[in-house]
Order: structure tokens, then sequence, then C-alpha cells
């Protein structure tokens, strides 16, 4: 009786199937993984520049509502919704909405937008809502 020689590899191992019965499905595992984890990288970093987009539009919408109301109780000289626009657009913001609600009590609501770049650009725009005036009365202390 004599036993067929088993197939030696260039570095004398044994070539063929390993003792678990795979063939290589290790890499394809740590590839597969590496895709997963890279993609989920991916929506984190997008999610989080949105985010920050979200946070720019709020921030100059707070400059600009403040801004306005200042000009409109007279302390800045000029147009409220102009001193708006302008502090808007330097904060990195485009003005959308400028409204003085309630002149005798000089409350200013003010409406922001930042466009989103890249791949965020498709659902629209960070937006930002701010209301600035004195505090409402809640009556006698």
């Amino acid at each position: 009786m004599s036993e067929s020689p088993v197939p030696r590899g260039p570095q004398g191992r044994r070539r063929g199937r390993d003792r678990d019965g795979d063939l290589g499905s290790g890499t394809v595992h740590a590839l597969t993984l590496a895709l997963v984890l890279g993609v989920l990288l991916l929506t984190v970093l997008l999610l989080a520049q949105a985010g920050i987009a979200t946070h720019r539009a709020g921030k100059a919408a707070d400059l600009a509502a403040l801004a306005a109301a200042d000009t409109a109780r007279g302390l800045v000289a000029g147009d409220p919704c102009g001193t708006a626009e302008r502090v808007a657009r330097e904060n990195g913001a485009r003005l959308e909405q400028c409204k003085l609600e309630e002149p005798g009590r000089v409350v200013v609501d003010v409406r922001t937008t930042v466009a989103l770049d890249g791949p965020l650009a498709r659902i629209g725009s960070a937006r930002g809502v701010s209301r600035a005036g004195p505090p409402e009365a809640t009556g006698p202390p």
C-alpha cells in the first residue's frame, strides 16, 4: 500500500483546503467589515457636516436678529432688515426673512439659510430662526 504524496506549495506547506475547510474567507470578511466601517464613517461625517451648517445658520440668525433689534430701537442708524441682511451675509448665511413683528415693542423675527455642500446639497439648506426684542411682561412681581 502506497500513499499518494500530498501536494506541497513553494514553502513546503500543504496546498489545498485548510483544516477548517475555508479557502480565504477571512479576507472576504475583513474586506466586508472594512467597507461597512467606511460607509458608517462617511455617514457620520455627512451628519456632522449637516449639524455644523445648521449651527452656523442658527448663529447667523441670532446675530442678525440682535443687530436688527438694536437698529430698530435706534441704538444704531439704518434699516433693521438691511442690518440683519449684512450681519447674516458676514456670518456665511443668506437672509431669507426679516420682519418687525411689533414696532412698539421692537421685536424682530429673522430666518436665515446656509447652503449645504457636496452630497448633502440635494436635501436643501440648513435653516436658522431667531427672535430678538425685550422680554415679554409676565405681570406684576
